[in-house]
């Protein structure tokens, strides 16, 4: 049979849209690697995902990251800062009080693991959380140096500890910053969450009190060394027990969840770090709200609602720093997750897709976000098994992408 240029040019055309479709449909588009920490392992895992750029679904079978399930390093990874520019993960395993910095290559991988064995700067490590400048480091740990307890008034033992320590060009951990004759700075019993804002001109830790019945939140000044200061008026009262915090990209409001009173509290920042609650909350979530999360733009809020199962949705008003719930299509401003939800994360790539790990069924649950209304929807394939025992949740982008701010 013989064609005219013309079916010639129309059957080359149809065969090249073929194949499009069919390289299109079996290769994925990796937006961001995800990192999964697991502690039903001794040491604990870290397992690596690629997210879809076009479905959110996540992959590691027949993808370069196949296999990837990795050593945290030590006993209990409970907390992970992915370094801004990618090229590094930090990791606090808090069974053996352990501080592991992973170089990233570019196919995602974590490698050339080095640790810092914490004691001078206190022990336990609960959360971390790394500046935007990539420069500093916050590992804040449930107790001071020689202690496992933590009794309130004590001559020791007094409360949790904030240590700072410096990163290098190549990403490596330096000596703590010192505080005097300390390498740390005292915070409450039981802490539970930091954050620092975008500027870094402060950073603020929550803790909370059970015989006390309140929660706080220390609020410090850093300089862009890491020596910190304490914020008059600080600590701040937050709630009875709070859980998780975030900040908006703007340095204007900090948000804080309240595990036992089911409530989203929300904070002016004043000039110097000092926090003014908004005269319009504190606001409902679901039950046992935990972790919380921003996505880029700081036009809406997330969080996890562990005896539910569920992740709320919020609408931020920028002028104001005002949330209320994003309402789906299905009437409600809620989402199902897998069983209990303990950590949350948007993708740092696009900011289109958000995520949780799921402590109880071992898996991750992935929603694609509407950047119109903040509305989550779930994303194709989900929920994704995971490694055992999920805590926490990082992101590095895939390429040079980066999110653009939306200014209020």
């Amino acid at each position: 049979m013989k064609f005219n240029k013309v079916g010639q040019v129309f059957l080359l055309s149809a065969v090249a849209l073929i194949l499009a479709t069919a390289f299109t449909a079996c290769n994925q588009v990796t937006i961001d690697y995800l990192y999964v920490a697991g502690t039903q392992a001794s040491p604990g895992q870290i397992e690596v995902f690629e997210v879809d750029r076009v479905t959110g679904a996540l992959s590691t079978a027949g993808s370069t990251l196949a296999g990837s399930i990795f050593s945290s390093g030590g006993v209990t990874p409970v907390s992970m800062a992915p370094a801004p520019n990618g090229k590094s993960l930090y990791v606090a395993n808090q069974g053996d009080s352990t501080l592991v910095h992973f170089t990233i290559g570019s196919g995602g991988l974590p490698s050339s693991p080095t640790t810092v064995n914490l004691s001078s700067e206190g022990n336990t490590p609960v959360a971390i959380t790394i500046n935007t400048a990539g420069t500093l480091l916050y590992v804040l740990n449930q107790f001071q140096p020689g202690c496992s307890t933590a009794t309130t008034g004590a001559s020791k033992c007094s409360g949790g500890a904030l240590a700072v320590f410096p990163i290098d060009s190549s990403g490596a951990v330096g000596s703590p910053v010192a505080n005097g004759k300390l390498s740390y700075w005292p915070v409450g019993i039981n802490p539970t969450a930091v954050n620092t804002l975008a500027s870094g001109a402060n950073v603020f830790v929550s803790t909370y009190d059970p015989s006390a019945g309140n929660g706080y939140i220390y609020s410090f000044g850093s300089t862009s060394g890491g020596v910190l200061s304490t914020v008059s008026g600080s600590p701040y009262f937050a709630g009875v027990k709070p859980a998780g915090i975030t900040s908006e990209p703007e340095n204007r409001f900090v948000y804080v969840t309240d595990f036992s009173q089911n409530e989203l509290i929300a904070y002016s920042v004043i000039s110097g770090g000092i926090l003014r609650p908004l005269v319009n909350g504190p606001f409902k979530t679901g039950n046992e709200p935990s972790a919380i999360v921003l996505d880029p733009r700081g036009r809406f809020l997330y969080l996890t609602n562990e005896l539910d199962n569920t992740v709320s949705a919020y609408n931020i008003d920028l002028p104001t720093g005002t949330p209320s719930a994003a309402v789906n299509v299905t009437g409600t401003a809620t989402n199902n997750t897998g069983t209990l939800p303990v950590a949350l994360l948007v993708d740092s790539g696009f900011g289109r897709y958000v995520f949780t790990a799921n402590f109880i069924d071992n898996s991750v649950t992935g929603f694609q976000l509407n950047s119109s209304t903040g509305t989550l929807s779930p994303a194709q394939g989900g929920p994704f098994p995971s490694v055992g025992k999920p805590t926490a949740l990082a992101s590095i982008p895939r390429g040079n992408h980066s999110i653009q701010t939306i200014q209020p």
